[in-house]
């Protein structure tokens, strides 16, 4: 009989401005949005690619990505957060769980991510080695989120002894 694990995690990062949005593109789920300001954050702060990888490393008993992944460790600086995501995912095996699946949920007034979000779950999906489903919601002009100052990613993995 196989022992499975749940895991939650979630992430939140704000919108850059200024000069901190200089370049940077911003990045959710694997994908790029063109014309979008970037997200705050020491890697490319993929906050889907962040809620997920925290709830594999969850669900594993293995703590969070800031023990992981630590943002005073300069060697993360600008990270590619879909490799961050397949590193919580081998750490998970290598202490003896398989991914199974995960689900998450964007909490964001901006960008609108329906046109992208199957290239979102193919990416997601190819970094964690098994379906990760993404889904969003709009906040409704409700609160810091609503007033698009950031967003916000809630997600759930199940990972399999």
């Amino acid at each position: 009989m196989s022992e499975l694990r749940v895991g939650l995690g979630v992430d939140l990062h704000r919108f850059a401005a200024g000069a901190e949005a200089d370049g940077a593109p911003l990045t959710l789920g694997g994908v790029h949005f063109a014309g979008e300001r970037p997200l705050v954050g020491h890697s490319d702060a993929d906050a889907i690619a962040h809620a997920v990888a925290d709830a594999v490393l969850g669900a594993a008993g293995l703590g969070d990505m800031g023990g992981h992944f630590p943002d005073t460790d300069a060697a993360w600086r600008g990270a590619d957060s879909l490799g961050l995501l397949t590193a919580a995912v081998a750490e998970a095996a290598a202490a003896g769980w398989r991914f199974v699946n995960a689900d998450c949920t964007l909490v964001a007034e901006r960008p609108r991510v329906a046109e992208v979000r199957e290239e979102m779950v193919e990416r997601l999906s190819d970094a964690a080695g098994g379906p990760v489903h993404v889904k969003a919601t709009r906040p409704e002009g409700l609160g810091s989120l609503g007033r698009v100052e950031g967003v916000a990613c809630l997600a759930v993995a199940l990972l399999e002894r």
